[in-house]
């Protein structure tokens, strides 16, 4: 059910996107599986350059993106930083090609909307949204910053690094005087050796 739903969404995009489909339309027929954790995508590429339900088949294509990747793009890093962070396997074009089409692939909220509430309702409710996917996105990333602070310096929750560098000197002084020890140590029972009483 979920697969159908997303199919229907890719399509959506690609629908609206002749370019994506051109370049997609010369792997016709070829199999690829997106996962995005516990969800695999499996389609086919259909003749048009869209995407289509499969059965059981080995992709041509596998794409595992990072188990983050929803967080990513609620918090605006995009689709760019989403998938430099993508496994890639299998044929290196058809690779290239579904990649290229992924990171690019945009949807026109907007536009949709036009068709539903017409021009000006679609254009403030594109801005408000827009809007509010700012402020969402910046109040998270304000809050992985104040939390990074407050395990900083409030809860250290690692090692600080003057701490660590004090202890490793210790360390260091502790060895020479070990090591000190140990040679003087085996001067001595040699010397015992030499001399025994």
């Amino acid at each position: 059910m979920l697969d159908l739903a997303l199919l229907q969404a890719f399509n959506h995009l690609l629908a609206a996107a002749p370019w994506a489909r051109a370049k997609l339309a010369p792997f016709a027929g070829r199999r690829a599986r997106l996962v995005l954790g516990p969800f695999p995508l499996a389609f086919r590429i259909a003749p048009d350059g869209s995407f289509e339900s499969l059965g059981t088949g080995e992709p041509a294509v596998e794409i595992v993106l990072p188990a983050g990747a929803p967080l990513a793009l609620l918090q605006g890093q995009g689709r760019e930083a989403m998938m430099r962070g993508a496994h890639i396997t299998g044929a290196a074009d058809f690779a290239e090609a579904l990649g290229f089409v992924l990171r690019k692939l945009d949807w026109d909220a907007e536009e949709d909307l036009i068709r539903v509430v017409g021009d000006i309702a679609a254009h403030r409710l594109a801005k408000t949204a827009g809007s509010i996917a700012a402020t969402q996105a910046d109040a998270a990333r304000r809050l992985a910053e104040n939390v990074g602070e407050y395990l900083r310096y409030e809860q250290p929750a690692g090692v600080d690094q003057r701490a660590m560098a004090a202890f490793a000197g210790e360390v260091g002084a502790l060895r020479q005087a070990a090591d000190a020890l140990e040679r003087r140590l085996a001067a001595l029972e040699k010397s015992t050796r030499r001399n025994p009483v």
